[in-house]
């Protein structure tokens, strides 16, 4: 058997700008999408797509499957944490000392009514056990920052509070190496793709 390769890729920019847009389903800008085609322009050979059910990811998703002939899946394994009160803020709208908290212990704080951490881990988690766990060579999920640092954060065995400080900008494509058992995963590269 051979290895298997797991590329996830955050959505582009977003319609509204940044802030903790989590289950709030705004679309891309012309932008975004443009971010998007840049980010995959060069990655063929694909045999599954899967996505966040957002609209952010979903839409451009359904639109490269249909131009590469491929079936997709939609999971909400790979949707962004929920974060309550703080859905649609920007960081700014938020008061100081809650943001500081979240920040200084992402982990372990969570904002009012907001998804877990421990729960929002678990899930992803379980989406990301699945996929370890299929056939495909080559897999594409396009899903969201905070999805991709909880994946980061456990391929490279570091502790839950660390995965915050991965950087995951807009259109950012993660390549993953899944050899078979008893390997594992590793990261064989990380940003975002800037073409001539």
């Amino acid at each position: 058997m051979s290895d298997r390769f797991i590329l996830l890729v955050r959505h582009g920019e977003v319609q509204g700008g940044g802030r903790f847009r989590g289950g709030h389903d705004d679309p891309l800008t012309a932008t975004g999408w443009a971010q998007m085609r840049t980010a995959l322009s060069r990655e063929q050979g694909l045999d599954r797509i899967l996505s966040s059910p957002a609209l952010r990811c979903a839409a451009f998703a359904r639109v490269l499957a249909g131009e590469r002939g491929l079936s997709l899946e939609l999971s909400s394994d790979f949707g962004e944490r929920r974060f309550g009160d703080w859905e649609g803020l920007a960081a700014h709208q938020i008061p100081a000392e809650e943001l500081a908290r979240f920040w200084a212990v992402p982990a372990g704080y969570d904002p009012p009514r907001a998804e877990p951490f421990a729960d929002f881990r678990q899930r992803v988690l379980a989406g990301w056990r699945a996929l370890m766990g299929a056939s495909d060579e080559r897999t594409l999920v396009l899903t969201h920052g905070g999805v991709i640092r909880v994946i980061l954060a456990e391929v490279l065995g570091m502790g839950d509070p660390s995965g915050i400080l991965i950087e995951v900008p807009h259109a950012c494509l993660t390549r993953l190496r899944v050899p078979p058992s008893p390997g594992r995963p590793s990261c064989l590269s990380h940003g975002v793709e800037r073409l001539a």
